[in-house]
């Protein structure tokens, strides 16, 4: 599995923006497809956004269209996740997680992922 840290998490006004940071270790980074999940209170975990292993492929959900980009630097073996416009509704724990193959394709999907974080906390005051 890869061990994998978040940051950047915080309090920000609608409206505001903030950069979520994603530090991993424990395999070949580049060489894996990241994704970021968030868990609003009361609410099931959902899909936000994905990259893929080489960065030049990118997916998100609906709701965070326009607003959120995500990208990475395999230098630094660091995912990140920009976050623009923000709502209260965007109110969650943010989670990146790592698949568990190589090369693989762009998934939505939690069960495509294999190594997690421990989330950080992003609250959207209205």
């Amino acid at each position: 599995q890869m061990q994998l840290v978040e940051s950047g998490g915080g309090l920000v006004q609608a409206g505001g923006s903030l950069r979520l940071s994603c530090a991993a270790s424990g395999r070949t980074f580049s060489n894996y497809g990241m994704g970021w999940f968030r868990q609003a209170p009361g609410k099931e975990r959902e899909f936000v956004a994905v990259i893929n292993w080489s960065g030049g492929r990118t997916s998100y959900a609906d709701s965070v269209k326009g607003r959120f980009t995500i990208s990475r630097d395999n230098g630094k073996n660091t995912v990140y996740l920009q976050m623009n416009s923000l709502k209260p509704e965007d109110t969650a724990v943010y989670y990146c997680a790592a698949r568990g193959e190589i090369y693989s394709t762009l998934s939505t999907l939690q069960s495509a992922y294999d190594s997690w974080g421990q989330g950080t906390q992003v609250t959207v005051s209205s």
